[in-house]
Parts: C-alpha cells; structure tokens; sequence
C-alpha cells in the first residue's frame, strides 16, 4: 500500500490538468462529479483525523460514522472552483499524511470500532484510508468524461 503523500503526489498532475468543465462534469443524476468525490475525500479526511487523534491517545473506543452524502451536499464542493476543491483536498491530505506518520508505533494496535462496525487496529484503519483514496480517485477519470 503507498503512503498518502506518495497518493497524493502521484495524482496531483493528472487531477491538476483537469478542466473546471471536467470537474464539474455529472454522468448522471444522483451520481458525484470530480468535485464532489474530492469533497467526500476532505470530509473522509475530517471524520478519519479525529478517529486517528483519539485512537492515538486511547484504545476500545467506539466512534461514530457519518452521513456521507449529507456532508457532500453541506460542503456544497460542485459550487466551488476546482482549483480550490482540488488544493483544499491536496492540503489536507498531506496534513493527514503527517499525521499517520507521526503516530506512536504502540498506538498503532489500539482498536476502535466506527459507526457500529467490528473493532479494527488504528494501522487497518490509516491503510484503509489509503485504500478509500485510491478508490475514489480511480473514479475520477470516467466522472470527467476521459
């Protein structure tokens, strides 16, 4: 699995050469376009740095989910410029990816439960976060029409 920072790097230069045309671009109703996906990944990215805060300093929690579409809707991201979506996404990620590097190896077995879910290490959960940027960015080129 890479590391977030080596994601987001890798990605910038296609998601940078993006028109605001190809950002905005829904392939159907109901269905988020590259500003929206980006979006749901800053709203991840908020949701996950308090989970990987709090399991940093304690184990056996168990933390809430949140309403992914809601805060999509909330943030209003298909109102904003691209470029803007696109470095708010960049910043925060590379913060995060400080974050997880930063993290005490021992907290790194602390197990937590989201949203009612089985318990998980905070390490499954700093790789799942990766794995769920992967796998919303590689929805990005069908979004934009490529």
């Amino acid at each position: 699995m890479p590391e977030l920072a080596e994601v987001v790097t890798g990605h910038l230069p296609f998601l940078q050469a993006l028109t605001e045309q190809q950002a905005a671009r829904k392939p159907a109703p109901g269905v988020w376009c590259a500003k929206e996906i980006l979006g749901h990944l800053i709203d991840s990215g908020v949701n996950n740095h308090a989970r990987f805060v709090q399991a940093r300093a304690q184990s056996g929690l168990d933390l809430p989910g949140y309403d992914q579409n809601a805060w999509v809707v909330a943030g209003a991201y298909s109102e904003r410029s691209w470029a803007d979506v696109l470095g708010l996404w960049a910043g925060y990620q590379q913060h995060l990816a400080h974050v997880i590097a930063s993290l005490p190896a021992g907290s790194l077995d602390h197990t937590l439960s989201v949203g009612g879910g089985a318990p998980v290490t905070l390490h499954f959960l700093t790789q799942d976060y990766v794995a769920h940027q992967l796998h919303h960015l590689s929805q990005i080129p069908e979004r934009a029409g490529l």
